[in-house]
């Protein structure tokens, strides 16, 4: 088994997707995960791109989230669309990157996605409202590379 298999278990994965789950219903915004071994590009131009592959880039209001794990290489991205930075401070995701670094330095990875996560829902949330008519516009489900 790779690293990315080994990495987070069936039950923490289900955790992961029930933070994505909580997240999203206080916001119009999407929130996706996405684990895979180690990028030969940066990781920033990797994320991206895995936010294509996606079709993140698709979203109505430009409003999802990405958080891209590289495990072997112990490197993470949160990418958020065009929609979030034209509206948000510059460091606007440091606090929320800041929650998922103490977290993965003691090997808490599962915890470290999830706090990442509802704490990218909490940041959404002011800039992006849950909608009435909101619909759930991605997957919830956790990507591997």
């Amino acid at each position: 088994m790779s690293k990315v298999e080994d990495f987070l278990s069936k039950e923490e994965e289900q955790e992961i997707i029930s933070a994505i789950r909580i997240a999203e219903k206080n916001t119009s915004g999407e929130i996706r995960v996405h684990i895979e071994a180690s990028s030969k590009k940066a990781h920033y131009d990797r994320a991206l791109e895995v936010f294509d592959l996606l079709e993140m880039n698709k979203t109505k209001d430009a409003n999802a989230v990405l958080i891209y794990v590289a495990v072997n290489d112990k490197k993470f991205v949160i990418y958020g669309d065009k929609g979030i930075n034209n509206v948000v401070p510059k460091d606007f995701w440091d606090t929320t990157k800041d929650v998922m670094q103490n977290h993965f330095k003691s090997g808490n990875f599962k915890q470290g996605i999830v706090d990442g996560i509802l704490k990218a829902g909490e940041e959404l949330q002011d800039h992006f409202p849950y909608q009435a008519d909101d619909v759930n516009e991605l997957s919830n489900e956790i990507s591997k590379g």
